[in-house]
């Protein structure tokens, strides 16, 4: 980790203005559509056009660019909350968060006049196009390439498992364009999901998180301007991967959102739930469960904030985004499941909040990197130094 140990920032009153903003969007907004957008996997297009208006989208994004023009600290409190509220909609804003570093860091002027308004009001959805079938973990591994014909690029190949498939309107595509210099030889394209030789696959139905649309994209020789490649040539891979210590920072926030709802309803249920003629909150077991969520949950908000603060510092922080992401998606699943212990024969039927947390809470143990992965970084950057 960095020796360098940020002071935590000030609760300033912009930080303190978003966080409530988002606290009582997920409060009023997000949580009474909760039960059934996961139980009808819907893609609640027009809440995110009204997270857009009210700046929940793009946090980092300079304001000359159309964004929120704040910092990673303050996506991470974002994050957090709307978490509380749902993960399917926290999981948009983290989205739109990447692909808006993206065209900011790296696109024209011409792409990002083009493409970032409607990805920041979320009147264009966006997907985000790494994994294929046999390369999750394994970013190098992936198989779709990008050839020149002439002055435009033909796309071929297939990507799986990308969040917004079903609903999106622009993919930001990663594919080989010199296949014999491996991960060196990777260019991001800017492809729009209605142009000749897109086919979309059916959407997937998965345990959690389930109003986030995911599902597979195929590119039968896509015909693409040289206009349409976001960044230079060849250099594809080294930018998909220098948003993903950002990512990791905002699927840490929001697993802590998970657990932090959860300890929050379990709370609750405690001190209203009777056995043996008191409150389950009396009996010391109970309250031992409890304390430890509580104490693991604050462990895991600290770390992310101090990944946050590092990268607003503008410091390396790789190992300390993967340790905020390993340690809050492990304790999210763990203590969604103390949740859901408390409640009891309740806690496992559809219907209790306590059982969509704990099912959201499981692939933040996966998603951006597994938690193999992020130890396996852990243990490189450790023995590195």
């Amino acid at each position: 980790m960095s020796e360098l140990t940020p002071i935590p920032k000030q609760p300033g009153e912009i930080y303190v203005a978003i966080r409530d903003a988002a606290r009582r969007f997920a409060d009023e907004r997000i949580r009474p559509l909760a039960a059934d957008l996961d139980r009808d996997e819907t893609f609640p297009h027009d809440l995110y056009q009204e997270m857009g208006r009210l700046g929940l989208l793009g946090i980092t994004v300079p304001a000359e660019h159309g964004g929120v023009g704040l910092d990673v600290y303050a996506y991470a409190l974002v994050m957090e909350e709307l978490s509380r509220g749902y993960a399917s909609v926290a999981d948009q804003c983290g989205l739109v968060e990447l692909i808006g570093t993206l065209l900011t860091d790296h696109g024209t002027q011409a792409q990002r006049a083009m493409y970032l308004k409607g990805a920041l009001s979320a009147a264009h959805p966006v997907a985000y196009c790494i994994t294929e079938a046999e390369a999750g973990s394994d970013v190098s591994g992936i198989r779709t390439t990008a050839r020149l014909d002439g002055d435009n690029w033909r796309l071929s190949g297939e990507k799986l498992w990308i969040h917004n498939a079903p609903v999106a309107d622009t993919a930001y595509v990663l594919a080989r364009t010199n296949p014999e210099a491996g991960h060196r030889g990777m260019s991001i394209f800017i492809v729009g999901l209605n142009t000749e030789g897109v086919r979309r696959g059916p959407k997937e139905h998965k345990l959690g998180q389930r109003a986030s649309q995911v599902g597979g994209l195929a590119f039968d020789s896509v015909r693409l301007p040289s206009s349409a490649m976001l960044g230079p040539e060849n250099r594809g891979f080294h930018i998909m991967m220098s948003v993903l210590d950002k990512g990791r920072v905002g699927i840490a926030a929001l697993a802590v959102g998970i657990a932090q709802r959860g300890l929050e309803v379990a709370l609750e249920y405690a001190r209203v739930r009777r056995q043996f003629g008191k409150p389950i909150s009396d009996n010391q077991g109970m309250q031992w469960i409890l304390a430890d969520m509580a104490k693991d949950i604050a462990a895991a908000r600290s770390l992310v904030h101090r990944a946050a603060l590092l990268m607003d510092h503008g410091l390396t922080c790789t190992i300390d985004c993967s340790i905020a992401k390993c340690f809050a998606s492990d304790i999210a699943v763990a203590h969604s499941a103390n949740a859901l212990q408390i409640f009891g024969g309740s806690g496992y039927i559809r219907g209790f909040e306590v059982e969509r947390l704990y099912r959201d809470a499981k692939i933040t143990q996966i998603y951006e990197g597994t938690n193999q992965i992020q130890r396996t970084i852990i243990a490189r950057e450790l023995l590195r130094k």
